[in-house]
């Protein structure tokens, strides 16, 4: 494939990394990792490390470039940027009118990887098998907190900036979901970006460069010397987070009836138009993972 074609295909990649990012429940990395992407993005920040400051320093740009994989960043972060700055209108009105198909939708897109995520562990051993099960609790555990109240603190803006964007990095982990339990997912996500409000924003934006280049490097190592049961606790992670995607649930609300405490699920207890539409947008999630995996065994 030329460059250009490629970085056009990061770039879309990047913006349903950016789409992931911004839905509760929904993890960018999870995206990452059902586009092919996910072990280049860690292994691209593990490089912002001495020998890059030295090529800065020296003034060697293109070694610089080629080392940090910048242009592959680059493309990522543009289509990120752009679809949260662009759609998280749109998903806050799909999310207000139709928010069964829109979590069905994407509870069929995750159930789907789970298959394609979990065929990439070499060896289905106890170890593996045990760290499939602790990722499914964690993950699934996550949904029985309660969140916190907004707080606008430089500092707190700061380390939601870390949490979120490290709990992004790990498939089946949702990033925006951790700032719902942090109490700052409006403040940022919906008041942030919609105003610009940059006084939230760079204090949030710096803890998420922190973050990335930091944790980064941790999970590069830790695939490097335990890739085996780390891929078993991230298909955990996948499926445990298919609790929080559950299409029918209803939330509960403080007693002023101003704040979303949290959801709970439910079954349909008869068949009706939405319950079939649901079905056919879980379909939709399915064949979208299938498609998405079709072009890059093609691509390959």
């Amino acid at each position: 494939m030329k460059k250009g074609n490629e970085y056009i295909l990061d770039f879309l990649k990047g913006i349903a990394m950016g789409i992931g990012n911004i839905i509760p429940g929904v993890s960018g990395g999870t995206i990452a990792l059902i586009t092919g992407i996910y072990e280049r993005f860690i292994h691209a920040f593990r490089s912002f490390d001495v020998k890059a400051v030295r090529m800065l320093l020296k003034g060697d740009i293109k070694g610089l470039i080629a080392h940090t994989d910048l242009w592959f960043l680059t493309s990522v972060f543009l289509g990120v940027l752009l679809s949260i700055i662009a759609l998280a209108r749109v998903l806050g009105y799909t999310f207000e009118y139709y928010p069964v198909y829109t979590w069905a939708y994407f509870f069929g897109l995750i159930l789907a990887s789970i298959w394609y995520v979990g065929k990439t562990v070499e060896r289905w051993n106890a170890g593996a098998v045990i760290f499939l099960l602790i990722g499914v609790a964690f993950a699934a555990g996550i949904s029985l907190f309660s969140q916190s109240t907004p707080n606008d603190n430089v500092w707190y803006l700061l380390l939601c900036g870390v949490v979120a964007t490290c709990s992004m990095m790990l498939p089946g982990l949702s990033g925006s979901f951790v700032l719902v339990l942090m109490g700052n997912y409006e403040l940022i996500f919906v008041d942030g970006v919609n105003t610009m409000n940059l006084q939230v924003l760079l204090p949030v934006a710096v803890g998420a460069v922190i973050g990335l280049i930091a944790f980064s490097r941790l999970l590069s190592w830790v695939l490097k010397n335990y890739r085996n049961v780390t891929i078993a606790l991230l298909t955990g992670f996948v499926i445990g987070s298919l609790n929080l995607l559950w299409p029918w649930q209803k939330a509960v609300y403080n007693e002023a009836g101003d704040t979303i405490l949290r959801y709970k699920k439910y079954i349909p207890d008869h068949w009706s138009a939405e319950v079939i539409w649901s079905m056919v947008f879980v379909l939709a999630g399915v064949l979208t993972i299938i498609l998405l995996e079709y072009l890059a065994a093609k691509k390959k």
